[in-house]
């Protein structure tokens, strides 16, 4: 190549350089304003005054998590613990709790773009990978009001902006499988102590925010280390990298005496759709509205499905947490709390990921043309619900808005 013509080559690459910090810096900004409205957000919700008669503006269940805590002294979730240190360190204010829930979502996006570029073996993060974990962080149910009026208790989210303790469970859990997804590829050589115990400690807290995630997290685990098994996987390495799910076992024993305890008068029954059905006009289509791009994109990608062990293990959890969250119900005074969703909400999250991965590789040719357009189009139905909830939450409006 001459010269002048390596030159050329050399200034456009510099251009193109350019143009990919200058892109990325302008989705990082706009990953700062979604933590800065999340703070304002989480503020409002905090101070809300929950005995005002009719409409509650910012309503949401930090209050009750913060009252739960600091006057009645009932610590049934890590986050007790340091609301208690962050409310005494801030003087007795909710400032330092808002500052813990802010950074936890705004780390979310840029941990499940992590999450995005393993499963979708993208090899560096760019302007787009980010963009993407963002709106994969408003993706909300496709909204129909004679399904359901209200736009999110009527149907399930992944993205829930008024339960704190899903805020927390949400990132811890999304690290967890990242972990597992990066361990799960090498564990057949072995792992080291180092990592067994950063998964380890991974789901400990993860359970001690909420048991949700290991409820629906652990048994497909142990479905694919026993499908190991029968592809001759040394019985030693399976043992190893599943007993890292054992602490964890520990904490749901503790969780187990102080949620459903004797004295509390809770217990678990089964009663499907009796969740489901609550508040929603059409239950089983307010299901399906809530999964929509999913399921359109599984049922197009059933072949790779198969195949493809990251995309089968989330598909699984879903259909698992789908089935605890559809058949179990507390009894006693939480029987109306829809509490076994949190796991379905989570296992939402990370589909919507997934499926988003794997609707971008569709081709721009022929048919696949047509679907990747519809899909998108689909996407963007979930992604407008998604933002015009958030944008309604941050300017005062209850999470049971309509």
């Amino acid at each position: 190549m001459c010269t002048g013509c390596r030159g050329a080559v050399y200034r456009l690459k510099d251009m193109f350089m350019k143009k990919e910090k200058t892109s990325r810096l302008a989705a990082h900004i706009l990953v700062v304003l979604y933590g800065i409205a999340c703070l304002w957000l989480f503020y409002r919700q905090s101070v809300a005054d929950l005995t005002v008669e009719g409409a509650i503006p910012y309503e949401s269940d930090l209050p009750l998590h913060i009252s739960m805590i600091i006057e009645d002294g009932w610590y049934y979730s890590f986050t007790a613990y340091a609301y208690k240190m962050l409310h005494t360190v801030f003087g007795g204010t909710t400032l330092g709790i808002v500052l813990f829930l802010g950074m936890c979502a705004t780390a979310t996006v840029y941990v499940m773009e992590n999450f995005v570029c393993r499963i979708g073996k993208y090899r560096e993060k760019t302007w787009f990978t980010l963009l993407l974990a963002l709106s994969l962080n408003f993706v909300m149910p496709a909204y129909i009001r004679a399904v359901g009026e209200y736009r999110y208790v009527s149907y399930q989210s992944g993205n829930i902006w008024h339960n704190s303790t899903y805020i927390c469970m949400r990132l811890a859990s999304l690290a967890a499988l990242l972990c597992y997804f990066r361990l799960e590829e090498k564990y057949r050589e072995g792992i080291t102590w180092k990592e067994w115990c950063g998964f380890a400690l991974l789901n400990v807290v993860c359970t001690g925010i909420k048991p949700s995630f290991l409820v629906v997290f652990s048994p497909i685990m142990g479905i694919f280390l026993l499908a190991d098994l029968f592809r001759r996987v040394p019985l030693k390495r399976i043992l190893v990298f599943g007993s890292a799910l054992l602490p964890s076992g520990l904490v749901i024993l503790w969780q187990n005496s102080v949620l459903f305890g004797e004295e509390t008068g809770n217990g678990i029954e089964f009663r499907p759709w009796y969740t489901f059905a609550s508040h929603a006009n059409i239950t089983k289509l307010a299901v399906v509205c809530s999964v929509l791009f999913c399921g359109l994109v599984v049922l197009l990608t059933l072949k790779k499905l198969v195949f493809e062990k990251s995309y089968l293990f989330i598909a699984a959890m879903a259909v698992l947490g789908f089935l605890e969250a559809l058949c179990l119900v507390e009894s006693g005074s939480r029987a109306a709390d829809g509490n076994f969703l949190w796991g379905y909400s989570f296992c939402l999250f990370v589909l919507f990921a997934a499926c988003a991965v794997k609707w971008l590789e569709f081709s721009g040719k022929g048919l696949q043309k047509g679907v990747r357009i519809g899909l998108g189009l689909v996407y963007a139905w979930h992604l407008y619900c998604g933002l015009y909830f958030f944008v309604n939450l941050v300017t005062g409006a209850s999470y049971w808005m309509k």
